[in-house]
């Protein structure tokens, strides 16, 4: 009987993760994605963002990467950092008005960095690589949207070009989103008018230290100098001894 009730329970367990292997083999798992990192800088200001690429073939490597900067939030500054095993071009395009930086007027911003590996230094299956670059001054926009364009050695191409969608899901394809806020008013006045504050109140508290040890010194001084007088006038007074 109890040979029998095991077997029972071990062809039910059996059973049942056949049951979920269907299930989960219809599934299907959710796909590593082209993104940008940080994914969150200020308005104005200048950054280091780097765009990762994790490989998702089984066979084929990743050779060749292509970000386009969205023609409604233009940059006037755009420097890469040099990969090992990549080469990178950068294209330009026209803009009006002209972008500002330090002081001069920009006709020309980049437009699009295009970046391919040389021999086998391709990503790996399993692997991904980080391409960074230097970007500045950021646009008064909410978000940039890089649509990016990942090449395999096999000639599959691999389209990241979705934009959000509203409610906040996640498109099938998604490009990778930089959001940008507003940078905070500057706080300084506020924030230096309070130790100011603290320090009159340690000054103040200092001066009554140093004035009732003052009156303490004096005070102990005259009692001094009476209980002095005092103990002279006594022996003024004193009789003195004959021999």
């Amino acid at each position: 009987m109890i040979r029998l009730r095991r077997t029972a329970s071990v062809a039910a367990a059996l059973a049942l993760g056949a049951v979920a292997t269907a299930v989960l083999g219809f599934a299907a798992p959710a796909s590593a994605h082209v993104t940008v990192d940080p994914q969150e800088a200020t308005q104005g200001g200048y950054g280091r963002f780097a765009f990762r690429v994790p490989n998702e073939s089984d066979t084929a490597s990743t050779t060749k990467l292509e970000v386009v900067l969205p023609e409604n939030a233009p940059v006037g500054s755009v420097s890469t950092m040099p990969v090992s095993g990549w080469t990178v071009a950068v294209e330009k395009r026209k803009v009006d008005p002209p972008v500002e930086v330090h002081g001069s007027q920009l006709s020309e911003v980049v437009s699009k960095i295009i970046w391919t590996a040389t021999g086998g230094a391709g990503v790996k299956p399993g692997q991904f690589q980080e391409f960074p670059v230097s970007m500045g001054p950021l646009p008064q926009v909410e978000t940039m949207v890089f649509k990016t364009l990942q090449t395999y050695s096999d000639g599959n191409v691999q389209r990241w070009i979705e934009e959000p969608l509203p409610g906040g899901e996640e498109p099938e394809t998604p490009a990778p989103v930089l959001t940008l806020t507003a940078a905070s008013p500057s706080a300084a006045p506020t924030g230096a008018a309070a130790p100011q504050a603290d320090d009159d109140d340690d000054d103040a508290e200092t001066d009554g230290v140093a004035t009732g040890l003052a009156v303490a010194g004096l005070v102990a001084g005259v009692g001094g100098l009476l209980l002095g007088g005092l103990a002279f006038s006594r022996t003024r007074r004193a009789p003195t001894s004959r021999e």
